[in-house]
């Protein structure tokens, strides 16, 4: 190989090593291997290429040989480094997940807080009302009480859920239960009250007829039979084609 030639590789060889320590992080093992292989063939060509080589040739494949070596450790430290930064953004792509997931779990829960507060649409008797979801949960429990059959106890809850909630929009029904509760403890004046002012609000509730008929059922029990009377031919008047009706009526034949 001629001088001109020899160094004409040797600066092919150069540029070719400081381009794959640029791109070294960018080599697949394998790749980086095949590389080496290649570039130490290269220089046992060079070395083989004639059986006299001038001391400057010799040099030049002594600092090719080194650049070689060099080009490994190189490799080496990139691949080392390459590990370490797979590791660190391993390291930060769990935590952002896990921060991810924080965000979410705070979310949620704010979200479960605020729906603790927001109001509720709810269907009743047939009429639909906006409440807040304790006064729901509060209904529910005091209703859960009378479904029992504990009256006692039952009309003590409605009581004490029109203390907590006296301007709820399950007014109405809650003076309807809680007539119902009074009479089976045979508080009848207390019954009427409640009923009375129930049909006051809401005289054309679907329960109307049924508190008209408890309030003579009332009177009844509190022998005052000619309002008991009065009540019911009233209640057949205002409610005819209601089944309360019909109950009135046959009533009213047994009282004559």
């Amino acid at each position: 190989m001629s001088h001109s030639n020899f160094w004409r590789f040797t600066a092919i060889a150069a540029l070719w090593l400081s381009q794959s320590v640029a791109h070294a992080a960018l080599f697949e093992d394998d790749e980086a291997r095949r590389a080496i292989l290649d570039l130490r063939q290269k220089i046992e060509q060079l070395s083989g290429s004639g059986s006299a080589q001038s001391k400057t040739q010799g040099e030049e494949i002594f600092k090719l040989r080194s650049s070689l070596l060099d080009l490994q450790g190189q490799i080496d430290l990139l691949k080392a480094d390459q590990a370490r930064l797979r590791g660190a953004n391993e390291q930060l792509l769990r935590e952002l997940s896990e921060q991810q997931q924080r965000q979410k779990d705070v979310q949620l829960g704010l979200d479960d807080r605020l729906r603790k507060f927001e109001p509720l649409k709810v269907n009743l008797d047939g009429v639909d009302i906006t409440v807040e979801p304790a006064e729901k949960r509060d209904y529910e429990a005091a209703m859960g009480v009378f479904r029992k059959g504990d009256f006692a106890a039952a009309q003590n809850s409605l009581n004490g859920f029109m203390l907590r909630y006296p301007n709820t929009a399950y007014l109405p029904s809650v003076l309807f239960w809680l007539g119902n509760a009074q009479y089976a403890n045979k508080d009848y004046t207390g019954a009427v009250t409640n009923f009375k002012r129930m049909l006051s609000m809401v005289p054309k509730h679907v329960r109307a007829s049924e508190a008209t008929l408890a309030i003579a059922n009332c009177q009844i029990e509190l022998k005052d039979i000619k309002l008991a009377r009065k009540t019911m031919e009233d209640l057949v008047k205002t409610y005819p084609d209601s089944e309360a009706a019909q109950a009135a009526k046959e009533r009213l034949a047994r009282l004559k």
